[in-house]
Parts: C-alpha cells; structure tokens; sequence
C-alpha cells in the first residue's frame, strides 16, 4: 500500500490502559484503517485535538479520567464534539451503556471483543460521518449558490438568512414536519436563484421595466427551476419548487404558469409571504424600509389574491418570532 493510500484511510483513536487490548485492536483494524494509541485519559484528549480523528475507541474504566469523563470533555469542547465515540469496555450493565450514551457516545461495544463485531461497528459510525459530511456540503452548497443570486440582485445575504427563517417558522405553523420545515429552511435560499441568467442591464435597472424587460425578468422563476433540476424528493426537489413558484398568487394572476390557490405547492406559498414580507421591510436602493405595520396591512389586503388566506392568518399569529428573526438579522 502507497503512502498516499494510507495517509487517505480514516484515522482511528484506540484508548486503553491495558497494552494486550490496544494490541488486540491494532490486529483487527491495522489492514483498513490508520491507528493512534492513548493509555490514558489526558493524552487521549491530547491527540484527539492535535490528530482530530475520525472516531475514537475508549475504554471506560482507566486510572486517572474514566471514559465517560473523556467522552464528556471530548463533546464540550468545539473542536472535537462531532468525533464519534465507541465504549469498548468489560462493564456489561444496561445501567452502564445508558451513562455511556448519556456522555455522548454513538455505541457500545462489550470485552471480550469480536473482530468481526469490533470491524463492523466502525464501518458503520464511519459509514454515517462519511454521510452527514455529504449533507452539510450539500447544505453549503446550495447556500452559497443562493448567495450567489443575492449579491447580483444588488442585495444583502442576510435577506436570505431573514426570509429562509421566517419561512421555517410558517411552515410548521402551517403543521409541516419539523424535519420538511427544516429542509424548507435550507431550500427558501434558492428561491431567486434564477437571477444569475438576468442581464445586469435589466436586473439593476434603477427605473421602471418595460413589458420586454419585464417578461426577461419574469424568466428568473424557470430558470431557477432550470439550475436546481428536478429530483424526486428531498430538500433539491423543495428548491425546485420554491423557484419555480414562489412568484405564482392565489388568484392565478402570477408568473411563470398562472397556478392559482392550491395548485401552488404550499412550499411556494410559504415562501411567498416570507419573501414579500422582508422585502418590503428592508430598504433598498429604490425605496425605504416600510413599517412592520404597514407590510402587515399589505399581507392582510392580499388574502386571498396574492397570498393564500390561511397563511397570510397563521403569519400574523407567529409575529413575535417574526420580529425576533427580523432584530437578530437586520441589516447593521
């Protein structure tokens, strides 16, 4: 095996007391994985700072700092929190693996070990960081991208931050998930994605748009629908729908298809509140910020023609977690 090869397997921490166990785990893991040993608590902490592994397997009963003591110093400090932690240990009460998994463990594996065990329940816990990496890079992704269409908007990212939240807020109002309301979260910063396909010329037009221009800027809507693509489920396939219709109203007067009440997915609908609400409490170059007062007036004209009625009714009874969203994130 290259160096290069071995310096890309996953890094394993191996904390014991006992060399015989820590040379029984070398045996059983040295084929697939990197190794650093620790024989007590103190330098276990040392290394997983100063190596940041992959995962940590430790011993619970050691001189000095026990296990659940390390585990519990390993999850309070930033740096090394998200490393998941297996108790290898010869204590086999139930009572034992609920203080375990109190201090932060992932699992628990009792002595004498079984390679077989031992190997599989590593490749498992590797095999679910390797995924949650997948999904926070997704996540930046796609908030970057989102971004991305703010700052050619002439905008601020904290616009995207305000309205992604006041979105979340409504939907679980609304009775949705909280995994779906998070996953909306993540998708409203798509919204106005599209964008990046508008000319400047048209896009920063300090005047009024002309029916040409207006239709190119009506376009964002597909084109952002165009970027994100179509997925079968999950927080892309709300991206895509946020995009494509959060500019359609109730009434069947919006764009790009002229849905009307509920043909509009109501994650559209959710979003066009939240979008048009901090829009028109944030100022721009174009026009000042309007009074909170003032934007509610405007929402609770267009029940029913803009904005769906029930949500426009459970917007203005989240108000205080509106106003809390709208004072953490406003503009400095």
């Amino acid at each position: 095996m290259s160096t290069t090869t071995i310096a890309a397997l996953p890094l394993i921490l191996a904390v014991d007391d006992e060399a015989g166990n820590l040379q029984l785990l070398r045996q059983i893991l040295q084929d697939h994985y990197r190794l650093a040993y620790a024989k007590d608590g103190a330098r276990a902490l040392e290394l997983a700072r100063q190596e940041r592994p992959d995962l940590i397997l430790l011993d619970v009963m050691m001189p000095g700092m026990t296990g659940y003591e390390v585990c519990r110093t390993l999850k309070a400090d930033g740096a090394t929190a998200s490393i998941p932690v297996i108790f290898v240990t010869a204590l086999t009460d139930a009572s034992d693996e609920v203080v375990g998994f109190e201090a932060g463990a992932v699992d628990y594996i009792t002595k004498p070990l079984s390679p077989a065990i031992v190997r599989a329940r590593v490749r498992t816990h590797l095999s679910l960081v390797r995924v949650e990496e997948l999904v926070q890079t997704r996540l930046q992704i796609v908030q970057r991208l989102g971004l991305a269409a703010e700052y050619k908007d002439n905008e601020t990212g904290l616009h995207v931050i305000r309205m992604s939240h006041y979105a979340r807020v409504l939907a679980l109002a609304a009775g949705l998930r909280v995994a779906d309301a998070d996953d909306l979260l993540h998708a409203a910063p798509m919204h106005d994605v599209g964008k990046i396909g508008i000319p400047d010329v048209i896009l920063r037009k300090p005047g009024a748009l002309d029916a040409d221009e207006w239709k190119v800027m009506q376009s964002h809507a597909s084109i952002g629908g165009d970027i994100i693509g179509r997925h079968a489920h999950g927080m892309l396939a709300m991206a895509h729908d946020v995009a494509m219709t959060h500019h359609e109203k109730w009434d069947g007067s919006g764009y790009p298809n002229g849905l009307a009440g509920e043909a509009i997915p109501l994650v559209g609908r959710i979003v066009a509140i939240a979008d048009v609400f901090d829009a028109l409490t944030s100022a721009r170059p174009y026009k000042a910020a309007w009074p909170v007062e003032q934007a509610l007036e405007y929402l609770e004209q267009q029940r029913g023609k803009h904005f769906d009625a029930a949500l426009v009714d459970l917007f203005l009874q989240q108000l205080p977690a509106i106003i809390e969203i709208k004072e953490r994130w406003g503009e400095k």
